[in-house]
């Protein structure tokens, strides 16, 4: 693998304005620390509100009003019993945040936090610019969904530098959990049902909840842009109902700016791995109790490494918007009359919502072991099925890969957790370490313990348990991988393109490209409009590292690039695989209608018998989401049709259209079609 000389993306200064909070807590009372005095400084126009005057200002608003009357007309009920249902709806969502519980909230999380992470850093220039954003604007903070943990350590961050403690959007099962739900509501939680579906009354309750927060300043609104958890570590695709109801207040002028801050949380390692594989594979996520938090005291006996919190910087919706949107749409209507948002308001929307994703993703910090993970996967997935000694990578083509691949990320921009004045042995070392339950180095060699040997007692397993035991430990592995994905995706893409292209002829292989970008654009967040300065992006990156050589007509990769090339492609190979196996599976004769339901289990066994018969290298293509993915792409192309008068969500499959997808690529076919316009 090549390397760049041009270390442009790496800033070491970088590393000084972190700050471990965890330090502090180490040499001082918890107690003291929450019992301290907590004095933020509002938004400006803030006026003083309790949760019950907050409440009240919702169930009186004209808007919800307005839909109460509807509401009842539509049913035939009562308006008075309609507005009773609405002040319940609010009574079960809204939060009840009182200081009393947030202290008690930062004393227990000072003990458990110094129990799991050896550091917690925090940009100290990202809390500066907050704290002033949040006096001039309401403020939306946007952080980035990896663990259970992110809303816990932001509300505590903000309650260590006094700052004013945010609302959280929160899911309904946490409310549920006895005692904890409590805890969370009145430290600033409300919670929203998972499937509200049709149900107008809820959404306009929810709508006018959170615009009433954004309206009056009352304070920060926290909530996840990608909607859930990402169970696979990378970007999701944005939920963007929740983002059009904080922008409203603005599109309406009811209130000058909004400031949208981007939030990169990232973990050595994740509280939640085995479960995150355990759920890819089709074991259902575990209902969230309290006695489940209980028996998860496990946990604290664990070493979790270093968390990095950056905040970024305020993004103003009143200047990203300028020339997007013309806001005088809503002055046709009265304010308080629900409106449906225009065309060109809803594609702003998904714009910023991407927009946010994209600097998650350029503020995250990478640490030894992602970049590691690169190496480990791809030397599982090209293992020679040989003799023992002979699987994994050898330690010191470990080393030496991971070292080059640390000057290649660096050269991409890539922001890495990297302590220097340690030997490079010991890094890597310690962060093997930290992973000891899926990796080890034996006699040299680094392999990934694959859970062949079942608890003592429970029998022999089938060659088909054998697989999934295999597929846990390379999703775990998988996961870290992925969080260094959106630093490569774009030159990986290019590479890829290049290598299926037939001839070096630029606008083709810029066709090739646009296509991957749309193909894979559920798994990988892309801004729309932005292909043709990704792919000049991509070109610029592997051309300074001697990948690819580029001129007004042609795109070539010399012999010297050959090593980086390869090693691109092989990082996006799991997904190619991944795909194929979808596109195998929905091209068979007797798969005709289908249910998403249906779908996943038949690719993750079709998978299986390839894995065993050796035709299938990637254990990844085991994992739902993936599939699912590869489910919504087929749906935006047009290869697959939603039956619309189907009550299950069924679904018909288009073979000839996905047999040119497959062909397309797997560099069989050149692309055909004009990729999506939206790129």
């Amino acid at each position: 693998m090549t390397t760049c000389e041009d270390p442009s993306g790496y800033r070491p200064e970088e590393e000084k304005e972190f700050m471990d909070i965890l330090e502090e807590r180490r040499r001082s009372s918890d107690l003291g620390h929450a019992l301290r005095t907590f004095t933020p400084s509002p938004y400006k126009g803030a006026p003083p509100l309790s949760a019950g005057a907050l409440n009240r200002k919702v169930l009186e608003s004209q808007y919800l009003r307005y839909i109460t009357k509807e509401v009842a007309m539509e049913t035939g009920e009562s308006v008075d019993l309609v507005r009773e249902e609405a002040s319940g709806i609010l009574e079960e969502m809204s939060q009840n945040l009182q200081l009393g519980f947030i202290r008690l909230l930062g004393f227990t999380l000072s003990k458990v936090f110094k129990r799991l992470f050896s550091h917690i850093n925090v940009n100290q220039e990202g809390l500066n610019r907050l704290q002033q954003a949040i006096q001039e604007s309401p403020v939306i903070l946007m952080p980035n969904h990896r663990s259970y943990v992110d809303f816990l350590v932001l509300s505590y961050i903000l309650f260590t530098y006094d700052l004013p403690i945010p609302v959280i959007a929160a899911g309904i099962p946490l409310m549920d959990m006895k005692m904890v739900g409590e805890i969370l509501r009145r430290s600033g939680a409300f919670f929203i049902r998972r499937a509200i579906g049709s149900d107008k009354l809820y959404w306009a309750v929810l709508s006018e909840y959170v615009k009433t927060i954004v309206r009056t300043g009352y304070a920060p609104v926290e909530f996840y842009v990608e909607g859930l958890r990402s169970r696979t570590l990378k970007s999701l695709t944005p939920k963007l109902g929740m983002m059009h109801m904080v922008l409203e207040p603005f599109f309406k002028g009811e209130v000058y700016d909004i400031k949208l801050v981007p939030i990169s949380i990232s973990y050595d390692r994740v509280l939640e791995e085995s479960l995150l594989a355990h759920e890819l594979l089709g074991v259902p996520k575990p209902r969230e109790t309290t006695m489940g938090l209980l028996k998860a005291r496990r946990v604290l006996e664990e070493d979790y490494g270093s968390m990095h919190v950056y905040f970024g910087m305020p993004l103003s919706v009143r200047q990203l918007t300028k020339g997007r949107v013309d806001r005088c749409e809503y002055n046709l209507l009265p304010r308080d009359l629900p409106q449906r948002p225009s065309v060109e308001t809803q594609e702003c929307v998904s714009w910023l919502a991407q927009q946010v994703i994209r600097v998650q993703e350029q503020n995250s910090i990478l640490s030894p072991w992602s970049l590691m993970a690169c190496l480990v996967l791809q030397g599982h997935q090209n293992r020679d099925p040989g003799e023992e000694q002979e699987k994994g990578l050898s330690w010191e083509l470990l080393t030496q890969k991971t070292l080059r691949l640390k000057g290649l990320a660096i050269s991409f921009g890539a922001r890495l957790d990297w302590p220097e004045q340690l030997p490079e042995n010991q890094v890597m070392a310690s962060s093997m370490a930290l992973h000891r339950s899926v990796i080890r180095c034996h006699r040299g060699r680094v392999t990934l313990l694959e859970e062949e040997e079942g608890p003592v007692g429970a029998g022999p397993f089938t060659t088909e348990e054998g697989v999934v035991r295999r597929a846990r430990a390379v999703l775990m592995v998988a996961a870290y991988r992925n969080q260094a994905l959106h630093v490569f995706i774009r030159p990986a893409m290019l590479a890829l393109a290049v290598h299926t292209t037939q001839g070096s002829r630029r606008e083709d292989i810029y066709s090739s490209f646009r296509f991957l970008l749309d193909l894979f654009s559920n798994d990988f967040i892309f801004i729309t409009g932005r292909s043709s300065q990704d792919f000049e992006e991509a070109c610029s990156l592997l051309r300074k590292c001697g990948a690819v050589q580029t001129s007004q007509q042609e795109v070539t990769s010399p012999e010297e690039g050959q090593s980086t090339t390869s090693f691109l492609r092989a990082l996006l190979q799991p997904f190619i695989d991944a795909y194929q196996v979808v596109f195998s599976h929905l091209c068979v004769e007797d798969v005709a209608v289908f249910t998403e339901r249906q779908m996943v289990p038949a690719v993750r066994s079709l998978a299986t018998k390839l894995l065993l018969s050796g035709e299938l290298k990637s254990y990844e293509a085991l994992s739902s989401d993936t599939q699912k993915n590869v489910l919504s792409a087929l749906l935006r192309l047009g290869a697959v049709t939603r039956l619309r008068t189907a009550e299950h969500g069924e679904f018909r499959a288009n073979k000839p259209a996905i047999r040119r997808l497959a062909d397309t690529l797997a560099g069989r076919l050149p692309v055909q079609t004009a990729p999506n316009p939206r790129l």
